[in-house]
């Protein structure tokens, strides 16, 4: 009861937490393929990224992003990093399912999710939006030729030609085995996972190895 009590006093603050959490922000986490399961684990991130996602500043800085292949060559090396694994991981993790049931017991969860769709201001954004210098500068992009010049380049850029050859680097996979075997990439179930967990009882010849005197 303590452990639920503790996560609803936290899903009381989400509406504060949704104003902190700004478009940039929201757009650099759903854009990064490691960072962009936090929404789906944690309630709290869930209404940061409904609430932004009602404003039309984080479309519009996705589709800025997207316009640009770096955006691309940062997603597919965030894609290949063995952090990822821990990242995704994290779906197996009982406290996850802990939180979002809090979550919805919680009035003021739906109450923190419904804010966005009953602000006025919300709909004048959108309204507003084709007017935004931002969408124009888009609008006008396609008639700048270093658009195409820089998509053009892009198979060429370092940071590319690095990512086509790390599939060569034996380090690619020691990384990714490491962090599949490491118990601290499955979070809870990791600890289960992990004979430290269980002391002398997962060791068969502890009763035979004389333990050393604490100092």
């Amino acid at each position: 009861m303590k452990k639920f009590s503790a996560l609803f006093l936290a899903l009381m603050a989400q509406s504060a937490f949704a104003q902190t959490a700004t478009p940039e922000s929201t757009a650099a986490q759903l854009l990064d393929p490691a960072k962009v399961a936090e929404v789906a684990q944690d309630p709290k991130a869930a209404i940061a990224a409904m609430t932004n996602l009602m404003d039309p500043a984080t479309a519009i800085i996705m589709m800025q992003r997207g316009m640009d292949p770096a955006t691309y060559t940062k997603m597919a090396q965030a894609s290949m990093d063995p952090a990822i694994l821990k990242a995704y991981a994290g779906f197996l993790d009982p406290n996850m399912y802990t939180k979002w049931l809090a979550a919805s017991l919680d009035p003021n969860f739906y109450t923190a999710a419904l804010a966005p769709l009953l602000n006025p201001n919300m709909y004048m954004k959108w309204l507003s939006a084709p007017l935004d210098p931002r969408v124009l500068q888009m609008m006008m992009a396609p008639l700048n030729p270093n658009m195409y010049t820089n998509w053009a380049m892009a198979p060429l850029a370092p940071a590319n030609v690095n990512m086509m050859m790390a599939p060569l680097n034996p380090n690619l996979y020691t990384n990714w085995a490491g962090a599949a075997a490491n118990p601290a990439t499955y979070g809870t179930w990791g600890s289960l996972m992990n004979p430290a967990t269980y002391g002398n009882i997962a060791n068969p010849f502890a009763g035979f190895i004389p333990v050393p005197a604490a100092k």
